[in-house]
């Protein structure tokens, strides 16, 4: 009796996962990846709570600990599109009234409320002056949830996102004003020692963090970096 039990709970637990069938036309990857999306408990609360994205939540958790969006605070969201990492940090400066929130991407963005967006290149020479022009000052966080689009080739993809991450560390250094914060998206293993000595050697403080909201079998992790020490000092 009482095994049978176990069992029926067993089976009671695996059936509240919802399949998808692989149906005409759709391959296995696009059946797995709508699996896992319909089985995520974050992009539910995403669409619960009226945010762009589930990546919202990893900005949360990082701040949470960090508590680097501060209230009057000026952010520059690099490759903003969705928009959700621009939601939470424009809640947590209080933008428009007291913090300013600059959203960037080569994509249009729907308008987010306390965020002012601009469809730009952020590797164009212009942008760094633009984007402070904008904010009314140097910017205290810049913010890089952006991702290199994958070829397949390992050594091709691991190159592009070292460049992107290079890149986005750039800009910030162009735009941050001392004691600024820069976080960024990058992968296990896709952080070479020469970007982590350069981010030391221009930040008090380097570390890689991951927040729960990173997919388990993701490779992802967040460097963030705080405590700039300004433009002169950083030249080498």
């Amino acid at each position: 009796m009482t095994s049978n039990k176990n069992k029926s709970k067993s089976s009671g637990s695996r059936d509240l996962k919802v399949r998808v069938k692989t149906g005409k036309g759709r391959k296995l990857s696009s059946k797995l990846w709508l699996e896992r999306q319909l089985n995520d408990p974050y992009v539910a609360r995403a669409k619960r709570e009226g945010m762009r994205s589930r990546a919202a939540f990893k900005l949360t958790e990082i701040d949470d600990k960090a508590r680097f969006l501060k209230k009057g605070a000026r952010v520059i969201d690099l490759g903003a599109a969705p928009g959700g990492w621009a939601q939470v940090a424009a809640k947590r400066v209080h933008a428009p009234a007291q913090g300013r929130v600059i959203g960037i991407d080569l994509l249009d963005i729907d308008p987010v409320p306390g965020v002012d967006f601009i469809q730009f290149d952020f590797l164009d020479p212009a942008a760094p002056d633009k984007l402070k022009e904008m904010l009314g000052g140097a910017a205290d966080v810049v913010l890089s949830d952006m991702a290199a689009n994958a070829t397949g080739h390992r050594r091709t993809d691991h190159i592009k996102i070292v460049a992107l991450v290079e890149a986005a560390a750039e800009f910030a250094r162009e735009v941050l004003a001392p004691g600024g914060v820069f976080l960024a998206k990058v992968i296990q293993g896709g952080t070479e020692g020469v970007l982590l000595a350069d981010l030391k050697r221009d930040f008090a403080v380097v570390k890689h963090v991951k927040p729960l909201a990173s997919r388990a079998d993701s490779a992802e992790l967040y460097l963030l970096a705080t405590g700039f020490r300004g433009r002169d000092n950083s030249a080498v």
